[in-house]
């Protein structure tokens, strides 16, 4: 458990860790997401659309062109069209990685443009579905593989794939909570008391602190 909560930790850090317009583009898909997904509580339910809706409405400008995207994403004859964007945005997820993390983003809003034809449920199960149908193939495909120290040639390796697959759905996992997860640490910050740090010299210092000293 404490290893968990420590790898949590990490990516977390790793997800906060990032240009600054990337930050500020991460937080406008979390709220969106995560407004999306509580909405899901309320009947009838919202869909991804109406978060911005009724945000214009409240605001008083026109919301007659979402209206329109609206009608238009949830014909029929294009309940196909968004099942395979459902799957693109689980496809999506499986390349996010701790340096392109960007994928996250636009695999959330693949599946928000999915939801908006198919709804909420089925777009978030096939981009789940996707996601760890990908995984398992790709482990599948590296079990028969043997892994050599003097290879050198791109292989799978089991354990590899398992930690990028989890380290890809922990950082997908938090982009609907990016926003609120940093307002809270915001909040709490002034008032949590931290251990001292121990400074460890560098080995590159250590060895330039011994050339200074004079010896008699």
């Amino acid at each position: 458990m404490r290893t968990l909560r420590r790898e949590l930790a990490r990516i977390w850090a790793v997800a906060t860790d990032r240009p600054r317009w990337q930050l500020v583009f991460a937080c406008v898909v979390s709220v969106w997401t995560f407004a999306w997904v509580v909405g899901q509580g309320i009947a009838p339910p919202m869909s991804p659309l109406e978060v911005p809706k009724a945000l214009l409405d409240w605001a008083g400008a026109p919301v007659g062109w979402l209206e329109a995207a609206e009608a238009w994403a949830r014909d029929p004859s294009r309940w196909w069209v968004f099942s395979v964007l459902a799957v693109c945005g689980g496809l999506l997820w499986c390349a996010t990685t701790e340096r392109a993390q960007l994928t996250a983003l636009f695999g959330w809003l693949t599946v928000l443009a999915a939801a908006e034809g198919i709804g909420y449920h089925p777009a978030i199960f096939r981009a789940v579905i996707a996601m760890a149908a990908f995984i398992t193939l790709l482990w599948l495909l590296s079990l028969p593989g043997k892994v050599s120290v003097m290879n050198n040639r791109i292989t799978l390796v089991p354990r590899d794939v398992i930690r990028a697959g989890a380290t890809a759905a922990a950082m997908a996992a938090m982009v609907p909570l990016l926003a609120l997860g940093l307002v809270v640490i915001r909040l709490v910050r002034p008032y949590v008391t931290r251990p001292p740090k121990v400074v460890v010299p560098r080995a590159r210092e250590a060895a330039e602190q011994q050339k200074t000293l004079v010896r008699d």
